[in-house]
This record gives structure tokens, C-alpha cells and sequence, in this order.
């Protein structure tokens, strides 16, 4: 029965074998029509314009530029870009299906690509490309039939266009991926092998149908590789063994202390403040440092150009004893006034406030960045004897406990790490093989 139910999957595939192999002539008039009904789908109000209205030059101007927007590589001959066998006349085939079956998704994906000027449009025709190629690496199109093979697939058989349906989903797939990434021109093969990964595990999970193959493949974006690309990691490195678990936990305390010293050591270093007045100008400025036997906080206005002055010179100054809590964000008194916008929301972030004497009082800083606000919110929490919760916190760990294990586990290389300890053997059943010292004593 499998042997039976793989010679009609190869059967099925010996159209897509043969298109794969055959390349892009440049002089088949059908192809060409082919190309061009591509490019007048996607772009039916420039086509409407009468022939004559445009010279011959400007209209082949006008055609590049429109295959140009398809994400062809050769705008001005994109028969080029299908010379290569594989994959061949099947990329032209599958784009085509995808612009004549499902012409409101093609039409999206090439305006809503085309339009845009942030250099981080996808090219349909260069993935479309890529994606028939990918696919038929994946379903080993052009390969032998092998006897021993044991990859079936029954969703190809409910469908009489089944590589062109397919093609359909994971063209859009492309496209969501693209746009979850964020990606530009120069991370084009990287979007590819995510794209890849998504088809190969969403075809390992043997969906049924078509349907159910576009619900999967669809469910796992690129937050979700990542976790699993994460995971596998760590399996693979036996960090996520119990002993391995345990060990991290016990060295947890040990880094996290380390961590605190760094913060500390940083404000005692100080840090470069703007003041932001009532009229959003930042026109001056001023430091802040801490004592080196961490009891003092010290802050004054400098001028333009110093960069670290001594501790001397900053007059004021805040005992830490008198430290009664720390304020960040919307919390803080100096945001509370501020109206919304964007450069107000980016200074919420980084607004932090002490609160020391009396709750009345606070002392109000502006971070100059990111790494700054949460450097000094952890070493402030640490003088008030609270925990560090800034995202840089964990980041750090995560690095520290990781470099810890690898030094730890050096020797354990290529040994495999048991789940459970080894058992206790029983107790002898009689301790008269130990030396009796009371002899000696005699």
C-alpha cells in the first residue's frame, strides 16, 4: 500500500519534474504573454492606456518599471530571471495560477508591496522564484522514486492542482513572514530559510488537508521559530537536563550578586543628565554620582563639555539612609504634567524619580538612554534593598548563567547527562572491615 500510494504521488509530480526543468525562452511568444498578463493584472488601470498614447520607448520604460515593481531582477528582460533550470518555466506557472486563482490576494501582495518607499518591500517574482525552488527541494521533485521512502503526503490527493495550491499559500506565508521580520532586500535568503523551516515542520505534523496545512503553517510565525529554534538549542546543549537546572538555580544567587556590584559601580562612576524645562528645551545640564562607600548620592549642574567632574564639585547631595522609594514612568511627578506625543512617550520611558525626606520631595532624572535608565533603577533598587526588575537584569543573567555552565560542563563534553542521580547502594552488612582506632589507643 505505501509503495502504491508513492508511485502515485511521483506520477503526479512528473509535470512539475518536467516544468522545473525546462528554462525560459526568450523568444516563445506564450511566455511572454504570460509574463505580460502578470504585470496587467497587477496593474490594470496602466493598462488600460491606449496603446498609442505612449511612444515605443516610453511604453517599454513603463513595462520595466511595472516588472520592476513585480520583484524581478531583470526589469527590463524578466525572461531572464527564468532561465534558470530548476526551477525553471514551474516558477512562471506557479505565479501565474496565483494571479489568475486568487487575483484580490496577488493584487494585495504586489500593491501593497510596490507602493512602498521604506526599502522593506518584498519582491514577489524573486520569492516566488525561490519559493518553487524551496518546495520542490522539500518534496524532492526531479529526485529518483525511491523504494524505501516513507514521506507520504494524502493532502496532494484532493486536489488536481495541488503544487500551484500549495504554492498559493506559502506565497502569502512568504509575505506575512516578510513583513513579521521586518525584513529589507539584504535579509531576503533569511526570511527564505525561515520560510523553509516553517513548510518543512508544518509538513512533518502530516495535515490532512490543504486547509488544515494553511491553518498550521500560518499559526507558526516567526516569534514561534524563534522559541523553537531556542529550545532545541538548549536540548541540544543538555542545558535543559534536571542536574543542569539545578545548577543554575545555585549559581543564580552568586550572579545576581555580581550584577549588583556592577550597578553600584556604575553610579559611583556617575552619569551625564539634561534638565527638561517647561518649554521641552534641553538646555542644561547636570550629574550625579554615588559616594564610593555607596552612603552619598551626589548631583550638580556642570557645563556643556565635562564630561566626568570630581565628586567635590557637585554640591548637592542626598544621603541614602533618607531614600524612601523610587518612581519610574507615568509615576514620576515630572511626567505627570506632560502632555501625550510621541517625544513625551519616549521620556516616560526613560523618567525615573527618587523620593527621599518626605514623600514631597523628589529628586528627577531623564535617562539619556535605555541602558542608562535601567542601570540606574537597578542600582537604585538595590540601595533601597529591593530586587533588580529591569529588562537588562535578565539579559545579563541569561548571558552570565550560560557562560557559567558552558565553563562548568568543559570536562562533561560528549558525555551524556543522566536525569537522575545514581542510585545510593545499601548500606554492608557488617563494618568490620574499618580499622578499630580503640586499639591503637591501648
Amino acid at each position: 500500500m505505501a509503495h502504491y500510494l508513492y508511485v502515485l504521488q511521483s506520477v503526479s509530480l512528473n509535470l512539475c519534474e518536467h516544468r522545473m526543468k525546462m528554462s525560459m525562452d526568450p523568444y516563445s511568444q506564450e511566455q511572454r504573454d504570460l509574463l505580460q498578463s502578470l504585470r496587467q493584472t497587477a496593474f490594470e488601470l496602466e493598462s488600460e492606456v491606449p496603446a498609442g498614447a505612449f511612444s515605443t520607448e516610453r511604453r517599454r520604460s513603463l513595462c520595466a518599471k511595472e516588472f520592476r515593481k513585480l520583484g524581478f531582477m531583470n526589469n527590463s528582460n524578466p525572461a531572464e530571471d527564468l532561465r534558470r533550470a530548476p526551477p525553471g518555466l514551474l516558477a512562471l506557472d506557479n505565479m501565474v495560477y496565483f494571479s489568475r486563482n486568487t487575483p484580490n490576494a496577488y493584487s494585495r501582495f504586489i500593491l501593497e508591496n510596490s507602493s512602498r518607499e521604506d526599502k522593506h518591500e518584498c519582491p514577489f517574482a524573486r520569492s516566488s522564484i525561490q519559493l518553487t525552488l524551496i518546495l520542490c527541494e522539500i518534496l524532492h521533485i526531479g529526485e529518483p522514486c525511491s523504494e524505501t521512502a516513507q514521506a507520504f503526503y494524502p493532502m496532494f490527493f484532493g486536489q488536481d492542482h495541488f503544487f500551484e495550491e500549495l504554492f498559493c499559500i506559502c506565497i502569502q506565508l512568504v509575505n506575512k513572514t516578510w513583513k513579521e521580520m521586518r525584513a529589507t532586500q539584504e535579509d531576503f535568503d533569511k526570511v527564505m530559510q525561515v520560510v523553509r523551516e516553517q513548510i518543512t515542520r508544518t509538513l512533518s505534523l502530516k495535515p490532512t488537508s490543504l486547509e488544515l496545512f494553511k491553518t498550521r503553517v500560518n499559526a507558526l510565525n516567526y516569534s514561534e521559530i524563534l522559541k523553537l529554534r531556542q529550545t532545541e538549542r538548549l536540548h541540544q546543549e543538555e542545558t535543559l537536563a534536571v542536574p543542569v537546572l539545578e545548577l543554575r538555580e545555585k549559581l543564580k544567587p552568586e550572579l545576581l550578586e555580581l550584577i549588583r556590584q556592577q550597578r553600584l559601580l556604575h553610579l559611583c562612576e556617575g552619569t551625564l543628565f539634561r534638565k527638561i524645562s517647561s518649554r521641552r528645551r534641553q538646555d542644561k545640564l547636570w550629574y550625579c554620582r554615588l559616594s564610593p562607600n555607596h552612603k552619598v548620592l551626589h548631583y550638580g549642574d556642570v557645563e556643556e563639555g565635562v564630561q566626568s567632574p570630581p565628586i567635590e564639585s557637585l554640591t548637592e547631595k542626598i544621603p541614602v539612609a533618607d531614600m524612601k522609594m523610587l518612581l519610574v514612568g507615568k509615576e514620576c511627578p515630572h511626567t505627570k504634567e506632560k502632555s501625550s506625543g510621541k517625544q513625551n512617550k519616549d521620556v516616560l520611558e526613560l523618567a525615573f524619580s527618587i523620593v527621599h525626606d518626605v514623600e514631597e520631595y523628589c529628586l528627577n532624572f531623564i535617562a539619556p538612554t535605555r541602558y542608562e535608565f535601567c542601570l540606574w533603577t537597578d542600582g537604585l533598587n538595590v540601595l533601597l534593598g529591593k530586587e533588580m526588575t529591569s529588562e537588562r537584569t535578565q539579559t545579563d543573567l541569561d548571558v552570565l548563567l550560560s557562560m557559567e555552565l558552558k565553563l562548568r560542563l568543559l570536562d562533561l563534553e560528549n558525555i551524556s547527562i543522566p536525569d537522575e542521580p545514581p542510585p545510593i547502594p545499601k548500606p554492608p552488612s557488617n563494618l568490620n572491615f574499618c580499622y578499630d582506632f580503640s586499639h591503637a589507643e591501648q
